[in-house]
């Protein structure tokens, strides 16, 4: 296989939305699930975590793919989110198989990015991208308006941008960030209209006599668990102040135009936000609804993205941290019973009709491996900037059990059921996240201080 990235240009592509868009794309993904439900096969018999992994890496990196996407049934539509909250680290060398492996990872990832920059650039900046044949796609939102979209597409293009920057031997990590310091050239205009576009969308929330911004005050934003359609939400608005900090970060926008457009700085901005959300003394979900306990107002997904809204650098934000950590961990219905899985959250959201076919559970009582797999690589953020031990043990833990369930169930879930089982519905028989397994790889190295897989000559590095 060459080495060289081509940077094809796909000007032929077009991008819809709106009413008609959307039932289009009802249809499609209907079609998808159906044919999930009773097309798929049963998976290989494969049990050792290195046949696994080499089995996922030819699966999600496979030359024939379109579009960066899980096992998912609902994987042939694009989400761009998920280049932010679920696979960051795909260009890790450590993850890397041998250098065929890097090529298709970086030819995947320039062409997935570039794709989203062209909807960027056509204004059609939505949750999902359904493609519809002979290069068009269709942009439709489940279930709310879109926070995180513009984040997951940065982060793509800051991964390829700083492939270069990793130790590695593979030719393609210098092509790779050629290649995204041409598209950031290409599309850059495109993206800080858009962030613009988002500051300004911004509306007031007044509290206790206080004035803050959020993006959902009269109506819910997707976020990575969207489906709770609620208001006022933590996640979604940690992932709008991280867009801004990425997007200045890139040299994309200035952050005295943001300074002008939010009326304060990006850090009074954070700070307002964690006043608001941990005026309890932990991060709250949500503002909307009643109080509830504080087991119970809690949600894993406030642990953002990677390198994301947690720094951990200001003594009051690791607190906060600590804080909704420990009520995490010390609530059993939070947890897999004898296990450090963690699930969503202690009780389940308001589910919709479409959940009782697809995914009742989805967004609640289920675990999600590659949330886990970021709340551990957060308590290993606070243990660094402590210089203490408090949280190695359970992220190592965390990350040992999602190994076991890799091994047990044929490949790294998508989704485990509350009873630690696969995850199942009537129309969701379960899938294998190949690309999401990568990231598991990067942070188990951090956690145990060597890789739980070598696939690369140490002495080509």
């Amino acid at each position: 296989m060459k080495s060289d990235i081509p940077l094809p240009s796909h000007r032929g592509n077009r991008f819809y939305q709106g009413g008609v868009a959307t039932l289009v794309a009802n249809a499609l993904q209907a079609v998808n699930f159906l044919g999930d439900r009773f097309l798929r096969k049963s998976h290989h018999s494969l049990s050792v975590i290195e046949d696994l992994y080499r089995h996922s890496m030819d699966s999600a990196f496979s030359v024939t793919e379109a579009f960066l996407v899980t096992g998912a049934p609902h994987a042939s539509a694009y989400y761009p989110r998920d280049f932010a909250w679920f696979y960051p680290d795909i260009l890790d060398p450590e993850t890397i198989m041998d250098p065929q492996d890097a090529v298709r990872r970086v030819r995947l990832l320039e062409k997935s990015v570039r794709l989203l920059l062209e909807a960027v650039r056509a204004g059609v900046v939505t949750t999902t991208i359904v493609p519809a044949g002979r290069g068009r796609y269709l942009g439709v939102n489940y279930f709310s308006r879109p926070s995180d979209t513009l984040l997951g597409i940065l982060a793509g293009l800051q991964q390829m941008i700083s492939a270069e920057d990793r130790t590695a031997a593979h030719l393609a990590m210098s092509q790779c960030a050629h290649a995204g310091r041409l598209l950031l050239a290409e599309y850059g205009g495109d993206l800080k209209r858009a962030i613009l576009q988002l500051a300004s969308e911004l509306e007031p929330f007044n509290d206790d006599g206080t004035r803050y911004l959020l993006c959902d005050v009269h109506a819910p934003r997707s976020a990575a668990t969207d489906t709770r359609a609620e208001r006022r939400r933590f996640v979604t608005n940690a992932s709008v102040y991280t867009t801004f900090v990425w997007g200045v970060q890139l040299g994309l926008v200035d952050e005295n135009e943001l300074k002008r457009l939010l009326g304060r700085d990006l850090a009074q901005y954070k700070m307002d936000l964690l006043r608001l959300f941990g005026k309890d003394g932990h991060i709250r979900h949500s503002l909307e609804g009643p109080v509830s306990s504080p087991a119970s107002s809690v949600a894993l997904d406030f642990v953002s993205v990677h390198r994301g809204f947690w720094n951990m650098s200001d003594a009051s934000e690791r607190a906060l941290f600590a804080a909704t950590t420990d009520l995490i961990i010390a609530e059993p219905r939070f947890r897999i019973p004898s296990t450090f899985h963690f699930l969503v959250s202690a009780d389940n959201p308001r589910n919709k009709m479409i959940h009782r076919i697809a995914a009742p559970a989805y967004q609640g009582r289920s675990c999600w491996p590659t949330f886990n797999v970021e709340f551990a690589d957060r308590m290993l953020d606070y243990d660094e900037f402590t210089g203490g031990e408090t949280y190695r043990a359970c992220a190592q833990g965390i990350l040992k059990d999602i190994r076991t369930a890799t091994e047990v169930h044929g490949g790294y879930q998508e989704l485990i059921s509350e009873q630690g089982l696969k995850y199942r519905t009537w129309a969701y028989k379960g899938a294998v996240a190949h690309s999401w397994f990568p990231r598991f790889l990067s942070v188990w190295r951090r956690a145990y201080g060597t890789p739980l897989l070598r696939w690369i000559d140490e002495s080509t590095r």
